[in-house]
């Protein structure tokens, strides 16, 4: 009997977006506890500037440009089933690509984000789409104008999958983890336990003052650390305070609300 395999990589073009949409789903689920909302589901109606058949055609649109560079990608650098076999992965050898591909998609995106905000240009005609959440949600995250989600996420991927030098077996994990941190980053809630908000400062909360108008010139790293905001002083500190009538708010440390 024949056994059906599936190839590295096909499961690193199609892990990722898979992995968007599910994770994505479990926080739709979640979005009605208000106790741990940063905006409620009123203003989320209210504030955002596009409808969410709109925001779901958009992602699909990105989700499908990205899966041909990935395909291209592949195809170009060749299959690494060989190499799978005679590389001896090691934990050590695991954990360096991870920590290179981090440093490289973050760099990239911290630059070109700030680039797009501070470039009149850009901002109007192409980074201004995203900011139309102003109340994100999960599946929103990827919710771009396509030359920003081509520069930004695909290019910066790709970058990444170059410069670490990790397999297409490596890059199914690296990218699915990509997208899960970036969905949680555009969640909308804080919730209890989660890790991502233990381990990164850069989380929900630190994305959303990104996305409030008072915010908009900082916060711009992207999506594991804030590193580049801390050293080129683009880092807003905020304090996370409940809301009344329940769930919290990222509200800016007083020197930036006398500005």
């Amino acid at each position: 009997m024949m056994g059906f395999s599936v190839s590295d990589e096909l499961l690193g073009t199609v892990a990722p977006i898979v992995v968007y949409w599910l994770y994505s789903g479990i926080y739709v689920a979640l979005s009605s506890l208000e106790r741990y909302r940063l905006h409620t589901k009123a203003e989320e109606e209210e504030k955002n500037l596009v409808s969410k058949s709109t925001v779901v055609k958009g992602v699909l649109l990105q989700q499908l440009v990205q899966a041909a560079v990935a395909i291209l990608l592949f195809t170009v650098t060749g299959s690494d089933a060989e190499a799978d076999k005679a590389q001896q992965f090691s934990l050590l050898v695991l954990t360096r690509q991870f920590i290179i591909a981090m440093i490289v998609l973050d760099t990239w995106q911290y630059f070109m984000h700030r680039y797009m905000h501070h470039n009149k240009f850009l901002y109007k005609h192409i980074h201004s789409q995203h900011h139309r959440l102003i109340v994100p949600y999960a599946y929103g995250a990827l919710y771009n104008h396509p030359v920003e989600g081509l520069l930004l996420d695909t290019v910066g991927g790709a970058l990444s999958f170059l410069i670490s030098g990790m397999s297409p077996r490596t890059s199914i994990f690296f990218f699915s983890f990509a997208t899960i941190k970036t969905v949680d980053d555009h969640c909308g809630l804080c919730l209890p336990g989660n890790l991502f908000h233990m381990v990164f400062k850069n989380n929900s909360a630190y994305h959303d003052v990104h996305h409030q108008l008072y915010g908009s010139k900082y916060n711009f790293s992207q999506p594991f650390f804030s590193v580049w905001d801390r050293i080129l002083g683009t880092y807003m500190p905020y304090s996370l305070e409940k809301r009344e009538g329940g769930g919290f708010e990222a509200r800016p440390t007083k020197e930036f609300k006398d500005d």
